[in-house]
């Protein structure tokens, strides 16, 4: 509980909070299905396992098909789940509580849009892509962003024996090269939508970068630390009043460098919120 009332003191006494969150975020509010063969990845994707044996949606991202009609209907169906399937712990509410305390920016590294669901667009930035779009996979022709909603709602009745036929495959309108899904790859478009979301973050930081910014990251990990833990550690190694928070039930790991502008939380994340929020309303008899 100690650490709980030292994060509670720092969000007391923060002028702005910035949120980074990767993947063990899914995992903290029970979307098991990204890196598991879990009951929720069973019931959507058993067929593709029982003849893959990939292990969540990540690996079967990954995986060879025996056709690009099958492969398609995986990302269909992959598409489908992340769009559908609602978080099964209540991790993004306390998330909402505790950040409207203060004003706040989000940056992540999951692509599921769940972010968004439960903050303004404007305050999210997605650094690596989103479901919610398609690109072409020749980059270099078609800069183009194409929504995924009425791709998927057109093509995913279309599938049959985990199969799209292959002239129902979407192309680009530019150059007629496959579409992907636009989430970090080797043809991953960096593009005007990229940097805007980018820019939002750096706009923020910005703003208070000279007052008490409290950096929270949540799930993040070493497999790719380069995109928000680094820059984290960099940031409040420089901004004079900046403190930094890693909630991780396995890696809560910090920099030596700020060692003592550091909070690290193990154990269950969502319970972790969970005990934030109920002490904080309790100090604030709200």
């Amino acid at each position: 509980m100690s650490k709980i009332q030292t994060l509670v003191d720092h969000i007391n006494d923060a002028d702005a909070i910035v949120l980074g969150a990767g993947s063990g975020m899914s995992n903290a509010a029970g979307m098991d299905f990204w890196y598991e063969a879990s009951p929720l990845f069973m019931k959507y994707m058993k067929d593709f396992y029982d003849k893959y044996h990939f292990k969540g949606l990540f690996n079967g991202f990954y995986n060879r098909f025996e056709s690009e009609e099958e492969h398609w209907a995986f990302l269909l169906k992959d598409a489908e789940m992340v769009r559908s399937i609602p978080p099964q712990k209540p991790t993004y509410e306390y998330l909402q509580k505790l950040l409207s305390t203060k004003p706040y920016h989000i940056i992540t590294t999951n692509q599921d849009g769940l972010f968004k669901r439960f903050f303004p667009a404007d305050k999210v930035s997605e650094i690596q892509g989103s479901f919610e779009f398609f690109q072409s996979s020749n980059s270099k022709t078609d800069r183009h962003l194409y929504p995924f909603t009425p791709i998927l709602d057109q093509l995913l009745p279309k599938i049959k024996d985990n199969r799209l036929p292959k002239e129902l495959i979407p192309t680009s309108d530019v150059d007629g090269a496959p579409l992907i899904p636009w989430v970090r790859g080797p043809e991953f478009l960096e593009d005007q939508r990229y940097y805007e979301e980018y820019e939002k973050a750096n706009r923020f930081i910005g703003k208070y970068r000279d007052k008490k910014i409290v950096f929270i990251e949540i799930g993040v990990g070493r497999m790719t630390p380069m995109f928000i833990q680094e820059p984290f550690w960099e940031m409040a190694n420089y901004l004079p009043h900046a403190f930094y928070v890693n909630f991780n039930p396995k890696d809560a790991l910090t920099n030596p460098a700020i060692e003592d502008k550091s909070l690290l939380i193990n154990g269950d994340t969502n319970e972790a919120l969970k005990q934030t929020v109920e002490l904080f309303k309790e100090e604030h008899h709200d």
